[in-house]
This record gives C-alpha cells, sequence and structure tokens, in this order.
C-alpha cells in the first residue's frame, strides 16, 4: 500500500510537470506569434547580390558589394552537396517538421551541464528562419522565435523550396553568401564543376569553421583568416584536404 501511495504521488509530480510545461509553451506562443513576420515573405524574397561589371567580351571583370552571392534554384544543387550538407547539419530534415527533438535536447543537456545557450540543436529550417529573421544572439527569446518560424516555414514551404533558401543565404567566409560564390571563393570554378570532395568541404564549412555567425563579428574573421590559409595552402583538389570538417 505505501509503494502504491508513492507511485500516486510521482505520478501527479510528473502530470504536473508535463502540464505546468505545456501550460509554458502555450503561453508563449500565444505572446510571441503575433510578433513574428510572415513565412510567405520568403516565396519573393530578393537576395543582395554585387554590382557585377562586364567586358565589351562579356566576362566579369569586376564586382562592388559587400556580399558576393550568385543565387541558384533547387535543380541546381548537386545531389553530392545536399548529401553531405544533410550528413553534417540535419540528417533527420527530410523526417522532422522543422524542429529536432533529439537536437534540442542535446543542445539542452549542454545548457545543463556548461550554465550557457550553446549553439546546436537547431535544423537546416531553424537556420533559415534565423538567416532570414532572427539575429544570432544567444536568447531564449529568440530561440523560442527560432522554434516558430520553423514549425511555421515547414507548414508553408516545401523541403526543396527551404534547401534552396538555405544555400543561397548561408554565410561561407571571405564574403562568399551561397555555395555557388563559396565554390568561385575557394575554388575558382562553377557549381556543377566541383568534386565530391570539394562539394563536401563546402557542406562542412557552417558546422566545423562558422558556427552560421555574423559575418560582423571579431570570431568569425578569425575564422575566416584560417579558412582562406587553409585555401590556399594547396592547388585544386587538394585544397579540400587543409579544410575538413571537424567536430562541433
Amino acid at each position: 500500500m505505501k509503494l502504491k501511495n508513492i507511485l500516486l504521488v510521482l505520478s501527479w509530480i510528473l502530470l504536473t510537470v508535463i502540464g505546468g510545461s505545456v501550460a509554458v509553451l502555450a503561453g508563449t506562443h500565444l505572446y510571441l506569434s503575433p510578433s513574428l513576420p510572415s513565412v510567405e515573405s520568403l516565396r519573393d524574397i530578393r537576395l543582395q547580390t554585387p554590382l557585377r561589371i562586364y567586358s565589351s567580351d562579356g566576362k566579369l571583370i569586376g564586382e562592388i558589394g559587400e556580399m558576393r552571392r550568385t543565387p541558384v534554384k533547387f535543380q541546381e544543387i548537386p545531389q553530392g552537396y545536399v548529401d553531405a550538407l544533410l550528413s553534417a547539419e540535419d540528417a533527420q530534415f527530410y523526417s522532422h517538421h522543422g524542429v529536432s527533438i533529439k537536437g534540442l535536447m542535446r543542445a539542452s543537456s549542454q545548457l545543463l551541464m556548461s550554465g550557457d545557450i550553446q549553439g546546436g540543436g537547431s535544423t537546416i529550417t531553424m537556420q533559415v528562419a534565423r538567416n532570414f529573421f532572427l539575429s544570432n544572439r544567444q536568447e531564449f527569446k529568440r530561440k523560442f522565435n527560432e522554434i516558430l518560424l520553423a514549425l511555421r516555414i515547414e507548414r508553408e514551404l516545401s523541403k526543396e523550396e527551404i534547401l534552396e533558401l538555405y544555400v543561397n543565404v548561408i554565410f561561407l567566409g571571405n564574403r562568399a553568401y551561397g555555395i555557388h560564390a563559396a565554390a568561385q571563393v575557394y575554388y575558382g570554378k562553377d557549381l556543377d564543376q566541383l568534386s565530391v570532395a570539394q562539394l563536401a568541404m563546402l557542406a562542412g564549412i557552417p558546422k566545423s569553421t562558422l558556427h552560421n555567425e555574423s559575418p560582423g563579428q571579431s570570431s568569425t574573421r578569425d575564422r575566416e583568416k584560417r579558412l582562406d590559409s587553409g585555401a590556399h595552402a594547396g592547388a585544386g583538389e587538394n585544397r579540400c584536404d587543409h579544410l575538413s570538417a571537424g567536430d562541433q
């Protein structure tokens, strides 16, 4: 009888915790939702591209602008890059609905162990939400906004549309935004000319080197210097050896 009473008390405590968590999440959703931007705007987004100067025979001779970017369509993204990206960043991309519970639990355990809000736990969809609508400041409110926006994005956009947005907005160092610009910066080639190893290197940059930080942050500038020195240390295919992905 005593054991039964203990189990009953524990059950009530568990139900209270779950109920309280649901109430907090529901209240947070009601509080933050009205202030969130419209996801529909992503369908008509116009990405910033540099002013390009061409010679009389049609050759590119210069670019003027803070960002190097050449937007690509989903059909132009090499499958080798998609495979490497999902392996490095979001293995459950095609099965989750914008948020990875496993990733969030891992990030929560890091918070409990270190006492700090650390990176990690963000799906590709959450990174799209952050890059287009939010800042990179490590705050609970921003994280909740990121989660809510990711859920909305998954409801309104296809997986292909989400990947297309990601590969065009992600910062990859040395003023390169998007994978096409990164292919030109690090290899001097068009995207469809890269080898599987080179595509894998580009896919690993956000996780192993840049952590999706703003290009204005000094920590990113330091990483860019290391990335640039590695990219120029070798030639052609051998360059990727100096930029191999590591653990986050």
